[in-house]
């Protein structure tokens, strides 16, 4: 299968080679820092704008490689595509249950498991060693970070980044766009808007 990755940083730099590692190949990279359009190692580069004429091929998929929650779901709004143009993305070495449900636009790095009636939503990062346990919904535009523990029954809604290494008990709910640091350990559900640290996490600002 034919991939346009969207966004050309560190974090597409892993992105590729999960695409690459699923037996697919790049053929775009785009990303608005360039004007022009090129070709790098045989894969075409350039501003998004020229995401149309890639797509003119109905088997080309698209992937955005981006970290950034907002911003991710900013170009998915931007560029309205049907979500059945987006890849979902598996890295080899993840372990998904066959009951767990991914969404379009998704990305499971290395090492990641998933369990049993786990689902997770479209535009989301598992990244690299993370764990879903059986049961939970994690919601749109989330990104979980590396080596984070996600366990049985948690509900996390649109838009939330857990931080490097933290850790959410069973059945807890975090709300929208909630931001929990690096190496947090959630024992209460948290509300949205907020940024949440600490064991146990506890908001310490709120945001719109």
């Amino acid at each position: 299968m034919n991939i346009v990755v969207i966004g050309d940083s560190g974090h597409a730099k892993v992105i590729k080679d999960i695409v690459f590692a699923s037996g697919n190949d790049v053929i775009g990279i785009l990303d608005d820092k360039y004007i022009d359009i090129f070709i790098e190692n045989k894969i075409v580069k350039g501003p998004i704008t020229y995401l149309n004429q890639l797509l003119k091929d109905d088997q080309v998929k698209v992937i955005i490689a981006i970290g950034n929650n907002n911003i991710r779901q900013k170009i998915v709004s931007r560029i309205n595509i049907p979500n059945n143009r987006y890849l979902t993305c598996i890295h080899p070495t993840a372990i998904v249950s066959p009951s767990a449900i991914i969404g379009n636009g998704t990305v499971i790095m290395p090492g990641v498991i998933i369990n049993a009636d786990a689902c997770v939503g479209m535009h989301s990062i598992i990244n690299s060693n993370a764990i879903v346990e059986h049961d939970c919904l994690i919601e749109n535009y989330v990104h979980i970070s590396p080596a984070s523990v996600v366990t049985g029954g948690v509900k996390i809604a649109d838009g939330v980044h857990l931080g490097a290494s933290s850790s959410v008990i069973p059945l807890v709910k975090i709300g929208s766009w909630t931001t929990v640091g690096a190496g947090a350990v959630v024992v209460r559900d948290l509300p949205a808007n907020c940024t949440a640290v600490g064991a146990p996490a506890k908001p310490i600002k709120f945001h719109e």
